[in-house]
């Protein structure tokens, strides 16, 4: 991996960084809804896990390393990221921790984790 794709990659980290904070503090309230559910699953809950989605890849093209060091420190990163947004929710008078969201946030980190895994080998083979 080149060293402009590295610094690229860390510039849309930061700014990714930024957004899901951003999306995790703001007083959504006043936000028109869209309706509660998508196939039966909460839009909340949808959006957890497509905000925690592009974490591990954000990760692997932002640091040189060996692909099992890095999936480690991205899940490291994401669980504390998640954990730490929801306890920090929890003293926001308009937001509240929720531990659905965590799972979420969860299950959206280890599929990207798992797509990361499976892209990382397959170019690897080419």
């Amino acid at each position: 991996m080149t060293k402009r794709v590295r610094i690229v990659s860390r510039i849309f980290l930061v700014l990714y960084l930024i957004v899901v904070f951003a999306l995790c503090f703001m007083n959504l309230s006043s936000m028109p809804d869209i309706g509660p559910t998508l196939f039966g699953i909460e839009i909340d809950k949808i959006a957890h896990f497509l905000m925690f989605l592009p974490l591990p890849a954000l990760f692997y093209f932002s640091f040189d390393g060996k692909l099992a060091a890095v999936v480690g420190a991205s899940v490291l990163a994401g669980l504390s990221l998640a954990g730490t947004t929801e306890w920090i929710q929890s003293f926001l008078t308009y937001r509240s921790m929720d531990l659905a969201d965590f799972i979420a946030d969860t299950i959206g980190l280890l599929c990207g984790e798992v797509l990361v895994g499976i892209a990382a080998i397959a170019f690897k083979k080419r």
